[in-house]
């Protein structure tokens, strides 16, 4: 190694550990273009963790160290000389353990572990795991605490009640919570074993907070609320109980508090079914309600646990069904309200709806909360709720707010309070402070649309506009017409003040004015649609264009995470040369994530005047419709489900609007369009550029965060009315249907869950009025389809409909279209696998019966078509793991073999493998005639130069049974070419 390379390096560090900002940045910038592109660079750092004095560059030798290792998925650390890869291999455990500064041993650990993941898979680092073992079993605390591995739960077991060290117990929660994310649901002793682990997990969690170790309670709280099941399965009641308790403690600090009942809420948001299915919201809700009691800090924006048992008991309501939560939430509530302490008559009202001061302001929000959740009960006591509403002058500004609910929900009936509500009203608006004018939205109004100032005036402001839309709803075209030209001047001026909400306001102002004129309101277009594109482009991050480090997501049709693209698509983080080199620990995460909710609000709004302003004007619309549709479709993929939801909806719409001005023949039902298209040729060119963004959208649509299916359900009625607005024109050579999938809802599921339902079922009736009797066979493929991935969301909760479906599928297999056969061969193989009914007395019908039906066995052959093939080895594989006694393993195994590799639906490669791994430990001579053929299939799927087609456990457990058949047959191992993945190569 070069001396002078490691001693500039060493300098560099030593500048990049200054307190002075220009040192700092120099340092940074030549250690990213002089040092880190090389990969002697991490022979380098490792030198220097060794040897530097200094024990804040150790550290960040250490930290680079490992960035470098990880960097571009490891090709750095490979480009290393295998002699010096070895020599650190080496070196680096004893130093760690020699390593006197807690810092810098933890980073060291880090090192290892990032060298481990490269190594470990390859078999080249064997002497690592029994240094850890001895390590953990070693007498000094500083050796216990490094690093923990992937099989030693029965040192874990006393590692986290280690007497010596609240470190150690820490340390080992962490690696198991690291574990954790390599268990696979198949490996039933390690879930097993990390299982019972959980209730000492639990008590360190419980010893972090007795330290008040706010950070490390941070890491494992979080770690125990979000483990995936069947991890947690067991203890989620235990976890939620003791979270509670720590929440309700109020001997904690109010900061250990709020982290308790945060993570009691993440508890319930990721494991709602288990919290549903052990009926335990009662119970919580009990151990919350004294929380609500206690008094809320001034500051609106400062947590405190009692906002935060509001906040749970909001997500109870919102996310389990009702009747595990209001029945005992009545109870509490009655219980509460009866109580002479005023703080429970408070937490009660509060644990209705929003936060506030008093009773009385909870009760009025209460109020207003319950006029949305049940409008008619509410209406049928107007007689009492109006005039308490407006009686309080202490309570005016939630008072204005419950009355604004009441009045939109009483119809007829407000006739009768008129002139009481105009008065007291009339009043507020000359002598009321602004916060209480603001809710006051009645004439007149006029003076509030010229206030100029910012907050509480700008928040008045936007309201009278949004009042002054509704008057004009209610009084039509005619009667507004000599408002309407200064209205909208104002509106313009409401654009140019800097504020997104009064863009919103005036947003939909437009929206409600294009409604009222129609037409007329065409002369207003050329000014109104630039403003709604440029917003619809603007950013909502803060992002510095000349910084070393930018953050840009993958899809190039969105200008970058400042504008908002998905969540559900990657976020690389390049280098100023487009390489994907630098790691997030050099990113301003902060500044990153600081996201402008108004500005996305806004968004949302603009993409949805759109589609109202198209509707309006109609034929005026048109030079508009290109630009609008390509900013539409940008929007498909951000993050905020709001804008997806607004901008499907106005391409949609435009579509249809679209369709009208072509003004169509009438369409018959079929499978082909057959009406003259010579005039719609633009109308199916802008089909074209819209249906496909919007499947895409729906494919990567997270359907269960937070609120599940909305913009899912949202598109489902959407193209619904599409379809049967232009009939097969629209779904001619398109398989929609094929993507669209009718989700089970468990039974007495929230509210929403029958809303995506439902909305999916209105998409298929479509499809079936517009395509008429040509809509059977394609129903027939995609129920079969639909029942095998519910078989496959139930699992052996199918039991008791295996007859019926059998039945179905036994003549599914036989129907003369292939994908019909395809959908059968998998949804058997599912059955078969999920059912607790014995279903091997059915094997030799399901493998091969008598001609012309040959189902699964016949699917198999070399003729069969698209993925029915690879669908039948799936099933057959499935078969053969659930009892290979019943499978007559000398006629199938034969054809099964020689369908592999399987070339079309990859994922039917986990149970094939799953059949050929339980083969090979259960009945290994079956597979011996074979063995040629399955290396070279071994070969294929471990080819790197491929895309993945057996996934990380597969590969993993298949590299070691090479290894295992390299003992017995290495020269067909070595002639197959999988030599290079055995220990050592």
């Amino acid at each position: 190694m070069d001396p002078h390379f490691v001693q500039g390096l060493h300098a560099l560090l030593v500048q990049s550990t200054s307190n002075d900002t220009n040192q700092l940045k120099t340092a940074t910038a030549r250690l990213n273009t002089e040092y880190y592109k090389n990969p002697a660079c991490i022979s380098a750092l490792a030198s220097i963790l060794a040897s530097s004095p200094e024990l804040a560059v150790r550290q960040l030798a250490a930290v680079e160290m490992r960035k470098r290792v990880q960097q571009r998925s490891g090709d750095l650390w490979t480009q290393l000389p295998q002699d010096e890869r070895q020599q650190i291999k080496q070196k680096l455990p004893e130093l760690i353990l020699n390593e006197q500064g807690k810092l810098v041993r933890h980073a060291a650990a880090r090192v290892v572990a990032a060298i481990a993941s490269i190594e470990i898979p390859l078999g080249t680092w064997p002497e690592l795991l029994p240094l850890l073992h001895q390590a953990c079993l070693s007498t000094q605390v500083a050796h216990r605490e490094v690093e923990q591995t992937q099989n030693f739960f029965s040192l874990f077991s006393g590692l986290m009640v280690d007497p010596e060290s609240i470190e150690v117990r820490i340390t080992t929660v962490r690696a198991l919570g690291v574990i954790a994310q390599y268990i696979d649901t198949e490996d039933k002793a390690d879930i097993k074993s990390f299982q019972a682990l959980i209730p000492k997990m639990i008590q360190v969690l419980g010893q972090a907070l007795e330290t008040s170790d706010e950070a490390n309670c941070q890491d494992n709280s979080d770690l125990l609320s979000l483990q995936e099941i069947p991890l947690l399965s067991p203890h989620i009641k235990d976890l939620a109980a003791f979270l509670l308790q720590c929440g309700g403690n109020r001997n904690l600090s109010s900061e250990l508090r709020v982290l308790a009942l945060n993570a009691l809420n993440w508890t319930i948001q990721y494991k709602k079914s288990k919290i549903q299915s052990q009926n335990l919201a009662a119970v919580i809700l009990e151990g919350l309600m004294p929380i609500t009691t206690e008094p809320e800090p001034e500051d609106s924006d400062e947590d405190a646990p009692c906002r935060s048992a509001l906040r749970i008991i909001d997500g109870l309501a919102t996310n389990l069904p009702p009747t595990q939560v209001f029945p005992a939430l009545r109870t509490l509530i009655q219980q509460y309200f009866t109580s002479p302490d005023p703080n429970c008559r408070r937490g009660a009202m509060l644990a209705l709806g929003y936060h506030e001061s008093s009773v009385r302001k909870a009760t009025c929000v209460a109020v207003s909360c319950l006029c949305e959740w049940l409008e008619e009960d509410c209406a049928a006591k107007h007689g009492t709720l109006i005039p308490v509403s407006i009686s309080y002058p202490h309570t005016q500004r939630s008072a204005c707010t419950a009355l604004d609910a009441l009045l939109e929900i009483l119809q007829d009936s407000i006739d009768q309070y008129l002139g009481l509500i105009m008065e007291q009203l009339a009043s507020l608006l000359d002598t009321a402070p602004i916060p209480v004018k603001t809710v006051s939205k009645f004439l007149p109004l006029q003076h509030f649309l010229v206030l100029g100032g910012e907050g509480e005036e700008g928040e008045l402001r936007g309201i009278a506009m949004d009042a002054v839309g509704t008057f004009a709803e209610a009084v039509g075209a005619d009667v507004f017409r000599p408002y309407f030209a200064d209205l909208m001047k104002q509106a313009f001026q409401g654009l140019e003040m800097g504020s997104p909400r009064l863009r919103e306001c005036s947003f939909l102002f437009f929206s409600v004015m294009a409604r009222v004129f129609g037409e007329s309101f065409a002369p207003y277009l050329p000014q109104v649609v630039p403003a709604l594109l440029a917003s619809c482009k603007q950013s909502e991050h803060g992002e510095e264009k000349d910084s070393e480090v930018y953050v840009t997501p993958l899809s190039a049709d969105v200008a970058a995470f400042a504008s908002g693209s998905s969540a559900s698509s990657p976020i690389a983080v390049l280098d100023l040369d487009g390489n994907i080199e630098a790691e997030m620990e050099d990113v301003d995460v902060d500044k990153m994530l600081e996201v402008n909710s108004a500005i996305a609000v806004e968004k949302e709004i603009a993409a949805d005047t759109i589609g109202a302003l198209f509707l309006a004007t109609r034929g005026h619309f048109l030079p508009y419709v290109e630009q609008c549709v390509v900013e539409l479709v940008s929007l498909l993929t951000h993050y905020y489900e709001g804008i997806r939801k607004s901008s499907t909806e106005s391409l949609l719409e435009i579509v249809r609007i679209f369709y009208e001005l072509s003004e169509p023949q009438e369409w018959q039902p079929g499978a082909t369009c057959n009406v003259d298209r010579s005039s719609a040729t633009t109308g199916q060119e802008l089909v074209g550029h819209i249906l496909p963004p919007l499947m895409d959208m729906y494919e990567t649509e997270d359907n269960n965060f937070t609120y599940p299916g909305q913009v899912v359900a949202s598109l489902c009625v959407g193209l619904a009315d599409t379809i049967n607005k232009l009939g097969p024109a629209f779904v001619e050579n398109s398989r929609i249907l094929t993507k669209t999938k009718t989700e089970e809802a468990p039974e007495d599921q929230a509210e929403y869950d029958s809303v995506l339902v439902s909305s999916a079922g209105d998409l298929v009736s479509a499809f079936a009025n517009a395509l008429g009797a040509d809509f059977a066979q394609l129903f027939k493929r995609s129920a079969i389809g639909c029942l095998a991935e519910i078989i496959a969301g139930m699992k052996n909760a199918v039991t008791p409909s295996t007859e019926p479906l059998m039945e179905l599928f036994y003549k599914a297999l036989g129907d003369p279209e292939a994908e019909v056969q395809s959908n059968a061969a998998f949804a058997v193989g599912l059955l078969v696998e999920h059912s607790e009914v014995d279903l091997s007395p059915q094997y030799p019908l399901l493998l091969h019966c008598p001609p012309p039906h040959l189902r699964l066995f016949r699917q198999m052959l070399p003729a069969s078509r698209l993925n029915a093939r690879d669908n039948a080895a799936g099933a057959v594989s499935r078969l053969i793991v659930r009892n290979t006694a019943a499978v007559p393993l000398d006629q199938v195994l034969p054809v099964l073999i020689a369908a592999l590799p399987l070339k079309n639906d990859y994922l039917e490669n986990r149970p094939v493998f799953r059949a050929l791994f339980h083969l090979f430990r259960s009945n290994p001579q079956s597979l011996g005639p074979y063995l040629d053929h399955l290396l070279a299939v071994f070969a294929h799927v471990l080819d790197p130069n491929i895309p993945d087609q057996i996934g990380e456990d597969a590969r993993a457990e298949l590299i070691q049974l090479i290894g295992f058949l390299n003992t017995q047959e290495p020269a067909k191992v070595r002639a197959a070419g999988l030599n290079v993945f055995l220990p050592g190569a």
